[in-house]
């Protein structure tokens, strides 16, 4: 018979009683005393395509595996980098790369889907930058091509807000933030659509996509949108198109086909996160410096 499980081997936010705010606490801590940066004003979620963004944003100031820090697991994603960066920006404002990110599908609740984004929180970033890779039902959009997500529908059936917690989601994809991005390059804008995964959508779940107004298809992010809007944060979503969804593209898809988008477009899209994240890094909701 199996030995039971001790309590040190028992994940922070399935212990009883656990509370993720406490957990994003003390991880956000454990950053602090890694980093030996007190506060981080912007947080990044890498997902497929965007890892090299990191490369161009700053100054790296230290780099550790997320695994080491309370709450996180190593991802269980080819694709993404499992480390968490500090990086220091040419405004001297401080940003928070986070390149592990729990899927909704690998079964670990929600919880650990978003607890990346309370860490941030908890690390003082107002400002949060969720990043993936997508299938578009829009023809026009090539593979590599990145969009400003404006709102999402999310289809998993769950939700980051345990308990009677109301939050407005109006207005959840700042439109500050996407005036500031379209600024600087005017990206097409789109609805995000999450799916519970991992397999891939069928051409019926995408045609049904469409029809209620989604214009993006994937297996992350809004979960973690809206628990940075719980946290009181501003989100910026980015989507990179790495193929079309099933039934508009001709062929069958894969995981590779979104390894291989996101590579040839890295380049792109190191330029264009830097540019936004340096853009946004001079002024904050109000009007003033974020630094």
């Amino acid at each position: 018979m199996a030995e039971p499980h001790s309590i040190e081997s028992v994940h922070p936010l399935d212990a009883p009683g656990a509370v993720p705010a406490e957990v994003a606490a003390r991880a956000a801590q454990v950053i602090a005393d890694r980093t030996g940066v007190a506060r981080h004003d912007i947080a990044l979620t890498l997902g497929s395509g965007w890892g090299r963004a990191a490369e161009s944003i700053g100054e790296l100031v230290a780099e550790f595996p997320a695994e080491e820090v309370p709450g996180f697991s190593k991802p269980a994603l080819t694709g993404h980098t499992g480390s968490i960066r500090s990086l220091r920006l040419p405004s001297g404002a401080h940003a928070l790369v986070i390149g592990a990110r729990t899927h909704f599908y690998e079964g670990h609740g929600v919880r650990r889907v978003v607890h990346s984004v309370r860490t941030a929180a908890a690390a003082g970033a107002r400002i949060m930058v969720l990043t993936n890779g997508a299938g578009g039902l829009d023809p026009d959009w090539a593979p590599g091509t990145p969009v400003l997500i404006s709102d999402h529908i999310n289809l998993t059936a769950a939700s980051p807000l345990e308990g009677a917690t109301f939050v407005d989601l109006t207005d959840l994809y700042s439109s500050r933030l996407r005036a500031l991005v379209r600024e600087l390059d005017p990206l097409d804008e789109g609805v995000y659509v999450q799916f519970r995964g991992p397999h891939y959508e069928t051409p019926a779940e995408v045609r049904m996509a469409g029809a209620i107004g989604g214009d993006i298809v994937g297996m992350s992010t809004a979960l973690e949108a809206i628990a940075a809007r719980e946290a009181g944060m501003e989100v910026l979503g980015f989507s990179l198109i790495t193929n079309a969804a099933a039934g508009i593209s001709p062929t069958p898809l894969s995981h590779a086909e979104v390894i291989e988008a996101g590579k040839a477009a890295e380049a792109h899209l190191a330029e264009l996160l830097a540019r936004v994240v340096a853009r946004i890094a001079e002024t904050d909701a109000d009007g003033e410096p974020v630094a």
